[in-house]
């Protein structure tokens, strides 16, 4: 498979766009802070599912025009793949940030500004492990099983230890910050979304901000899982690609753009699914078979191609699995609510808004 050679230029212009839409999202649609509306919430779902099914149309059009149809058409099942993966993992991350908004009573009119800043750390983040991951790979290609042996691992305890068992009064960061920085008095019916204050012309944070810590902090445990899946997809199938090709650019380019496309819809997925997130009570079962295959694809691939150079699953194989768990795990959530009803929510937390 011969790529065309990326070029910083491409990077610099990917940035731009989500700079450009991330712009447009905080300054003109959502200056104003509201509780958005299902109807709403859907609507930018959508646009934002549009919007990356565009760039992967725009992207296989480009490499299929400059090394041929049948490579166009791998690298965009690739990032597709890639996508589906974000995606169903940002799904699971959405009962976690519904425990954390609970925990703090943050009123949903003022959540959607804490994610906004909250995906803009995401996105650095994932750019920092999506490098780090691809030179390991690159230097070290024995990590290549282990990592899936980690996806594996991490199936295991996502199928064993759902979302319900986070504990946002135990954070790390949370606590450090307590300790460190200081707490205004005051609340968000004081301050609204405003993460820091003067009282007595001293700077203090407002408990806004502590949530937003908490929600970066609990990213990079996301990411942990996210990168190595989205590796295991990518790094396999470039591995026979040229050095003149520039390979391991395009596993971090499509491993990162499929990452932040799954990021930036996180947001209106939140505030469409936040009041169902006892529905999809299988959804769990279904992310953690997601990530099996994965890993095991990953550590089966690296022993396959050292015997027969050739990819043991193909991508469209791949990509019908994954999107094939995902799909199976909802409808089998819908069929039992709709069966005992959504599972009772947790007493001891306060309602959503």
């Amino acid at each position: 498979m011969a790529l065309p050679v990326l070029h910083l230029w491409h990077w610099f212009g990917f940035a731009g766009l989500v700079v450009l839409l991330l712009t447009l999202d905080l300054c003109v649609f959502h200056r104003h802070d509201h509780k958005p509306s299902l109807k709403e919430s859907a609507w930018w779902t959508v646009f934002w599912i549009a919007i990356a099914l565009a760039f992967n149309a725009g992207l296989w059009w480009w490499v299929g025009s400059q090394s041929g149809w049948r490579t166009g058409h791998n690298v965009g099942s690739l990032f597709l793949t890639c996508y589906l993966i974000e995606k169903a993992l940002s799904m699971d991350n959405i009962f976690v940030f519904v425990v954390i908004f609970r925990f703090f009573q943050i009123p949903m009119m003022y959540q959607y500004r804490v994610l906004f800043w909250g995906i803009l750390g995401a996105v650095v983040m994932r750019l920092v492990f999506i490098l780090a991951g691809v030179e390991l790979i690159q230097r070290f290609e024995w990590v290549i099983p282990l990592l899936g042996a980690f996806l594996v691992f991490t199936a295991f305890k996502l199928a064993t230890h759902h979302g319900g068992e986070v504990h946002p009064e135990k954070n790390l960061v949370l606590r450090v910050a307590r300790r460190l920085f200081r707490v205004t008095k005051g609340d968000h019916h004081e301050h609204g979304h405003t993460f820091f204050v003067r009282e007595a012309g001293r700077l203090a944070i407002t408990p806004m901000f502590l949530v937003l810590l908490v929600i970066e902090s609990t990213d990079v445990v996301f990411a942990v899982d996210s990168v190595p899946a989205v590796l295991a997809v990518v790094a396999p199938a470039l591995r026979n690609v040229t050095p003149e090709s520039h390979g391991p650019a395009w596993v971090a380019f499509l491993a990162f753009t499929s990452n932040v496309f799954a990021i930036l819809g996180l947001r209106a997925l939140y505030f469409l699914l936040a009041g169902m997130v006892d529905v999809f009570r299988y959804l769990h079962y279904g992310l953690a078979a997601i990530l099996a295959f994965v890993g095991l694809k990953m550590m089966g691939e690296f022993l396959f191609e050292h015997e027969k150079g050739e990819h043991l699953v193909p991508i469209w194989l791949s990509l019908s699995v994954i999107a094939g768990l995902l799909f199976i795990s909802i409808v089998a959530s819908l069929i039992a609510s709709a069966h005992e009803g959504p599972k009772g929510q947790d007493p001891e937390l306060p309602p959503v808004e």
